[in-house]
């Protein structure tokens, strides 16, 4: 906490100004280091909980002395008057339309003080919104799409297109007036309402629509250039008609090349020379819409002189003649004319024409007959057709020729590709994207949450105006032949909505050409910039270098791949082939602001408060939908495409991606239907055929705080392969006030662990007073709902004997108990260190299951599930089944079989014979030793030489009744008995404090060793070696006899011959001894053992001794797994 507050104020100006600094200066020796780095020459004060804290504000040191009570949350939470202050104080400046305001120098980052911004809705949105709508698809297809689906079905296109982007206005308008949207446009919409997996997703793919964009602005461009303005500047003319279309695709690639070079060379000198510009391209646009209105207008009162050539009902190419006649007669001598020419091989009457030409006339008739015509009704319906197809006139009547194969070599005009309703669906659409334009200028509105909705949803409604009236105002004033002619071809290569205009053509070209331009150049200044901002989220790392630049922040290095991609749209060369390809990656776009609106309203998250209020997520979920019909209506493959690199994007940024969190509607989407799956599944038990091990893996950490045994780990992840539940655990001892940080850091290194075996699942380390009731805590709480573990994993505490104290075993004992009575199977590994690591492969072995009795099926599925994984996949499974006397063994490997084959279950079958036998000498001297150790470990507060010496005779003593009793052992009593009894040493130097809490930890524990402040170990190195004979016995004996110490005498007088052992004990290590020489026998060399574990004694008096039984049961065996089942059954044969 930091000390430097003031205290007390005195009345002197605060010359004896008492702080909390002197009262605990020995705590700030420690921490003496600024907390923010600073420069200059002034010496760096300390930070202060307050936010102004400077040398002038000495005064203002009363702020906060009526808030003491809050004095320690102020160094980390602001006073809400400071925070109201910074919040009136935020300022966001824009992204791409003015130069950056701050530069990185050597120093550190220096800001340059800009002006707030100022501009309103009509200057801020409307006129922008308007400039990047109404575009190069207008003037240069608009006529063409109009002609070819007709009235009707263009008006079907363009109404689809507009409410999709109105729809996705409207969802955009929520989005953006739910707090303050700095400039970044749709991508910082996206990103954080849906997360930085989908907003890097469609970020990227709005990046690669805006560059496409820019490709196709600048071959408008190029063929406005070529076409109509300057047709003798063609690098490549073709020698013959059928070559005509390769060269111009060469020709555009050649000058839209050169034109992209020019344009990056201008935004890569400043943007400044672009927003000057601006202004102009605005009204080219402006300019052009009006002429159009005016020229329908003029068509009512004088229709324009264009008139069109056909021949028959074919439409002629008229930019090589001049009149439309075959034969004029001049002073009564008839003389053939150019379009003679065209059709016949010489200008002689007698020359041999063309079949179709000789049979047909010429006619000639108005291309804009005018609003009045009535060609409205001609118009109404589409003309599709295949690429070459002629453009012909209906209702013309014609005579067929019986030869067309020339129709190619004469000047008709053709289609110049395939025609059909989705791809002009996917041509079109680019004419109403561009409605982002206003909220990336977000930084310069005066009321950015006011404007936004407002002026984009004014310029859609204006612009789907302009659209529709266009639509209508073309079929009912332009011929539908000149509507079909895309370059114009039959009014003397003039650009068809130019006829329509007034006073001049020439006023749409020049219009067009600059709005092209314009909108060419805002796409490259653009897409940049947005690829930068990608590249500074940090989401995608192989995009880092994008995030660098100029001195001045320009994004050089994203300008140049921008042009990069951008030249591969330009190679394409047809406008018609790159519209479809860019709509695709507009519509991902739109689609996922419709799907960001329409989460964050169903969710009902209290940060979404949009203040434009006309939105519901039903019209968001309709605009979606209209998205994804508009995909696949336009280009079933693009589309695929298009989510393609959408979906690799996604999975690579969720994969390799930096981790971000911005609170977006995904994460929030994931916990309410997690909340909603966990209470559906709290309300019914889960049937026996979903039932799945659910782990609760109890681990045991080090004093580093690492995990002890890794490979438990390493298990669970073969076990589960990632399905279902897993928690990690762990427990520390002692209060979380002391040991919050040590948990921390403990919970990151088994999450380090988990990470590094592959383990999917949830990590929890808590601290307890004691490990027993901390896991105990975990047994019980663990999970939430329905998600709750149904089976405990642990290591068998393998070193439980030469343990200082009992309470290994005894918390062991104490867990096996627990998980009984919570009904939740037991896992407990053997040998867990010795288990297969996830990168080993076994390449053949066996899986042994020795299945003593049934409680669930569990034994079954174990290996089944592990089997899925690659270390165990070529392990077989080999189950083991024990007879008794009374069992017809061939019936039971007969019945195992059928019931495994109903279980689909591949195994091997044996049954296993154990015939009742005595009990054997061994059992008996094994059931001895152990419950004599019993004894001796009760008796801690004997000394040292005592306790041996007790041991040995008490050992030895029960030898000779053992001689005695069997004359079967009498031999093995000749030879020199040998008994290793581990020493105890005993440490002297423990402090009080160190007692005290030793004693504290150990709780109701004996505490013999600490009455005399002592420390047991149990080590190999520290042993005994006795040899006792009968004679050295007695002699012993008669020697304590003498001793004054009789009490001790009388602890371990007892007789120890079989017939006072607990016959008990002696039948449970009698069925463990014959059932270990069983399994030893069977599968030593298994890879893996599964065994039924017993259960714990009912009462706490045979804990140790059930310990010894176990340990009796696996002895021999590497790799074992002792499994207890939770009660219920976990498999089936039922499907």
């Amino acid at each position: 906490m930091p000390t430097n507050f003031t205290v007390v104020p005195v009345e002197d100006g605060g010359a004896g100004m008492s702080t909390l600094e002197d009262v605990f200066s020995e705590e700030d020796e420690e921490d003496v280091s600024p907390r923010r780095p600073y420069s200059g020459d002034v010496t760096p004060r300390e930070s202060s909980p307050f936010i102004n804290n400077t040398d002038q504000d000495q005064e203002n040191y009363y702020d906060g002395k009526n808030m003491a009570l809050f004095e320690e949350e102020i160094e980390s939470n602001p006073m809400v008057s400071s925070l109201l202050n910074k919040l009136a104080n935020y300022t966001n400046l824009t992204q791409g339309v003015t130069e950056h305001e701050e530069y990185e120098d050597e120093e550190g980052v220096t800001k340059i003080r800009v002006k707030s911004p100022q501009m309103g809705t009509f200057i801020g949105v409307y006129l922008p919104c308007m400039q990047n709508i109404l575009g190069v698809i207008l003037f240069l297809r608009l006529t063409w799409i109009v002609g070819t689906a007709g009235i009707l079905e263009s008006f079907a296109i363009v109404v689809m297109c507009c409410t999709c982007t109105m729809l996705t206005a409207i969802s955009m308008s929520a989005i953006a007036t739910n707090g303050v949207v700095p400039a970044g446009g749709s991508y910082y919409m996206i990103s954080r309402s849906l997360g930085p997996e989908f907003g890097g997703a469609v970020g990227l793919c709005f990046y690669l629509g805006t560059t496409f964009a820019g490709s196709m602005y600048i071959l408008g461009t190029i063929e406005i250039l070529l076409t109509y303005i300057m047709p003798n500047a063609a690098v490549f003319v073709a020698e013959k008609k059928e070559g005509e279309a390769g060269a111009m695709l060469n020709n555009m690639r050649v000058y839209g090349t050169c034109c992209l070079a020019l344009m990056a060379l201008v935004v890569f000198v400043g943007v400044k020379y672009v927003n000057k510009l601006a202004l102009v391209f605005l009204a080219c646009v402006v300019l052009s819409i009006m002429a159009i209105y005016a020229g329908v207008i003029k068509t009512v009162i004088e229709p324009p002189d264009f008139p069109i050539c056909l021949l028959g009902n074919r439409s002629l190419q008229n930019h090589n003649f001049e009149k439309c006649v075959k034969t004029e007669v001049i002073k009564n001598v008839t003389y053939t004319t150019k379009l003679w020419e065209l059709f016949c091989d010489s200008r002689h009457l007698n020359a041999t024409c063309d079949e179709y030409f000789t049979l047909n006339n010429v006619t000639e008739i108005q291309g804009i007959p005018g609003l009045l015509s009535g060609v409205i009704k001609d118009n109404m319906w589409g003309d599709y057709g295949p690429s070459g197809m002629l453009v012909e006139k209906k209702r013309q009547s014609s005579v067929p020729a019986q030869d067309n194969s020339r129709d190619i070599y004469m000047p008709y005009v053709f289609n110049d590709i395939s025609t059909f309703f989705t791809l002009l669906v996917g041509i079109y659409f680019p004419s109403v994207t561009g409605i982002m334009a206003g909220s990336n200028r977000s930084g310069d509105l005066r009321d950015a949450q006011k404007s936004i909705p407002f002026g984009t949803i004014l310029a859609i409604a204006t612009t789907s105006f302009i659209y529709m009236t266009c639509v209508v105002l073309f079929g009912a004033c332009i011929e539908g032949v000149v509507l079909r002619d895309k370059f114009g071809d039959s009014v003397k290569k003039n650009l068809v909505i130019g006829t329509l205009a007034w006073p001049s053509p020439w006023v749409i070209v020049i219009g067009s050409f600059f709005s092209c331009c314009g909108a060419g150049l805002q796409s490259l200044t653009g897409a940049p910039r947005l690829l930068q901002a990608i590249a500074r989220d940090g989401i995608v790392p192989f995009l880092q270098v994008f995030g660098h630049g100029k001195a001045n922040g320009e994004p050089t290095w994203a300008l140049l791949m921008t042009a990069g991609i951008c030249e591969i749209g330009i190679l394409i060369a047809s406008l018609d082939a790159v519209a479809p390809i860019l709509s695709m990656f507009f519509l991902m776009c739109y689609l996922f602001v419709n799907l960001a609106c329409a989460v964050q309203t169903l969710l009902r998250t209290p940060n979404w408060r949009p203040r434009f209020k006309f939105y519901h997520w039903t019209l968001s979920f309709l605009g979606m939908s209209l998205c994804v019909s508009l995909m696949f209506i336009s280009s079933w493959y693009y589309a695929l495409v298009a989510m393609s690199i959408a979906g690799c994007i996604y999975k690579y940024i969720e994969y390799r991606g930096a981790e971000k969190e911005w609170g977006d509607g995904i994460r929030g989407l994931s916990l309410n239907a997690a909340r909603y799956a966990l209470i559906r599944l709290e309300e019914v038990q889960p049937h026996t055929k979903n039932w799945r091990p659910q782990l609760l893996v109890l681990l045991k950490l080090d004093s580093d705080l690492g995990v002890k045994h890794p490979r438990l780990l390493s298990f669970t992840t073969q076990l589960k392969a990632g399905k279902g539940l897993t928690i990690v655990s762990s427990v520390l001892e002692g209060t979380y006030m002391t040991l919050g940080a040590e948990a921390k850091s403990a919970e990151q290194n088994v999450k380090s662990a988990m990470h590094a075996e592959r383990t999917k699942g949830f990590c929890h380390v808590v601290v307890s007073s004691n490990l027993r009731d901390g896991f105990s805590h975990l047994i019980q709480s663990a999970g939430l709902g329905g998600m709750k573990h149904n089976a405990v994993l642990m290591a068998w505490p393998g070193a439980w004997k030469q343990a200082e104290d009992s309470y290994p075993w005894k918390n062991f004992i104490e867990t096996v108990r627990e998980t009984t009575s919570a009904h939740q199977a037991l896992l407990v590994a053997k040998n867990i260190d010795k288990f297969p690591s996830s990168e080993d492969r076994l390449a053949e072995g066996t899986i042994d299951v020795w299945w003593i009795v049934h409680d669930g099926g569990l034994l079954m599925l174990l290996p089944f599930l592990l089997r899925q994984h690659k270390v165990w996949r070529k392990c077989k499974m080999r189950i083991f089944t024990v007879a008794q006397m009374d069992d017809n063994s061939i019936q039971m490997k007969k019945d195992l079989q059928m019931f495994l084959y109903h279980l689909r279950l591949n195994a091997v079958v044996e049954v296993v014979e154990m015939h009742d036998s005595d009990i054997a000498a061994f059992t008996y001297e094994k059931t001895l030793v152990m419950e004599q150790r019993s004894q001796m470990l009760k008796q801690m507060q004997l000394s040292r030489n005592e306790r041996e010496r007790e041991i040995q005779s008490i050992t030895d003593e029960s030898r000779i009744s053992i001689k005695r009793k069997k004359s079967s052992v009498v031999e093995t009593l000749k030879a020199p008995n040998t008994l290793q009894v581990p020493s105890l040493s005993i440490s002297r130097d423990m402090r009080e404090d160190e007692e005290a809490q030793l004693i504290t930890k150990l709780g109701t524990k004996s505490h013999g060793n600490l009455n005399d402040n002592a420390t047991a170990t149990a080590t190999p190195d520290h042993r005994v070696h006795m040899t006792w004979t009968k004679d050295k016995l007695i002699t012993e004996r008669n020697r304590n006899r003498s001793e004054p110490n009789v009490g001790v005498k009388d602890l371990f007088n007892m007789k120890p011959e079989w017939e006072s052992l607990n016959q008990s004990n002696v039948r449970r290590m009698h069925t463990a001894v014959k059932l270990n020489e069983v399994v030893v026998n069977k599968s030593q060399g298994a890879q893996l053992v599964l065994l039924n574990m017993p259960g714990p004694p009912k009462t706490k008096g045979g804990d140790e001794n059930y310990m010894e039984f176990l340990e009796v049961l696996m002895d021999g065996l590497d790799r074992v797994l002792l499994v207890r089942g939770g009660g219920r059954e976990v498999i089936t044969i039922y499907s």
